[in-house]
């Protein structure tokens, strides 16, 4: 990495493929009857997937093709089609990359006080009523992980009337029996829940398991009822591990061992494949979904920006020749997978051509 001083970790310029829908079925009502788990887990590791072979364009098209859940309970399914793609390394993995140095990582920090979670970009972070957290992307969209709402095979119970909570002071409100106290406080604050209008999930998470393909695709994308009216953080790229500021990437999330309460952290990203990033970030069950993001320099704009380049996916326990080894894994938002979310929110790829 470049150590001048005046260097910039900078964004890279990226021509992303197309992927539009091709033809769209009705499904079957789903029976909303699987439980929702927080944690995935995986005995496939950075060397596991390394060495898996290339997908094929067909199988990739089939990944990249989507369930539409909507609120009424109705089911769709997409296939989708792929057009211009670039040499970028579109659609395979590419060559394995070394070992990156390991560090020490850095513990949580719990964000408190209205002045730090309504501001950008803790307030970007929200609460999903089956338990995990999710990140603003759009006006009314919020992109999170696939398994929060569906374990693979069945929807989770709760997905159907999903909703999204929005952390706010009490006193603003409004409500009758608001308590008008110090908003410092994290039990002075409260959630105000949105409904979710529709819900996309790819196959790839739907047909895979986390044994096989699953991980690489555990996202999923909400659109609610009615704008947010916040500030929101928008999706990218992700750049190589050896291109991020000090490596390290962010995200917060609401983890279940401390209520209520928005926790931060960051750590360095210790190996990577195509689709997933590993690290050791502490992590507790709810702060999956979180969206991973970086802050580098946009030359376009002549301006520094967030971007989500990833989403927590969660704990996955590794046999290292005969010893595990334990890894918090994000999904990396590869090209195609910008090309297809980003259509998910704009409903236009002439929208979705720089990644």
């Amino acid at each position: 990495m470049p150590s001048s001083p005046h260097w910039k970790p900078t964004w890279p310029s990226y021509r992303v493929p197309v992927i539009l829908p091709q033809s769209t079925l009705n499904l079957d009502k789903p029976q909303f009857d699987a439980e929702a788990r927080l944690e995935v887990v995986s005995p496939c590791g950075p060397a596991c997937h390394k060495s898996s072979p290339l997908p094929t364009y067909e199988e990739v098209k089939n990944y990249l093709s989507y369930e539409t859940l909507y609120a009424n309970g109705s089911l769709t399914e997409t296939e989708v089609g792929i057009y211009i793609l670039s040499n970028s390394g579109d659609g395979s993995r590419g060559r394995s990359r070394t070992k990156r140095q390991i560090y020490g990582y850095d513990s949580r920090f719990s964000i408190f006080g209205k002045d730090f979670l309504l501001n950008y970009p803790f307030s970007t972070s929200v609460k999903l009523s089956t338990g995990c957290t999710g990140t603003l992307v759009a006006e009314k969209h919020v992109l999170t992980a696939a398994h929060c709402i569906h374990d693979g095979k069945s929807y989770v119970k709760g997905a159907q009337k999903l909703r999204v909570g929005f952390l706010k002071p009490k006193q603003k409100d409004g409500s009758k029996g608001s308590n008008i106290t110090n908003s410092a406080m994290p039990e002075k604050m409260k959630f105000q829940w949105i409904r979710v209008k529709r819900t996309h999930v790819p196959k790839g998470w739907i047909k895979g398991n986390a044994n096989d393909i699953g991980m690489d695709y555990d996202y999923a994308l909400l659109e609610l009822k009615k704008p947010h009216k916040r500030k929101f953080m928008k999706i990218g790229v992700s750049p190589p591990a050896r291109h991020l500021p000090g490596g390290r990437i962010h995200f917060s999330g609401y983890d279940n061992d401390r209520p209520g309460n928005l926790v931060y952290r960051f750590c360095d990203v210790k190996d990577e494949t195509y689709d997933l990033l590993y690290q050791q970030c502490d992590a507790q069950p709810g702060a999956s979904g979180s969206g991973v993001y970086v802050r580098m320099w946009k030359r376009q704009n002549h301006k520094w920006e967030r971007k989500i380049i990833g989403i927590f996916s969660g704990h996955q326990w590794v046999d290292m020749n005969g010893t595990p080894q334990d890894f918090n894994v994000a999904v990396r938002i590869t090209p195609l997978k910008y090309a297809q979310i980003c259509y998910w929110i704009k409903g236009n790829y002439l929208d979705c051509r720089e990644g």
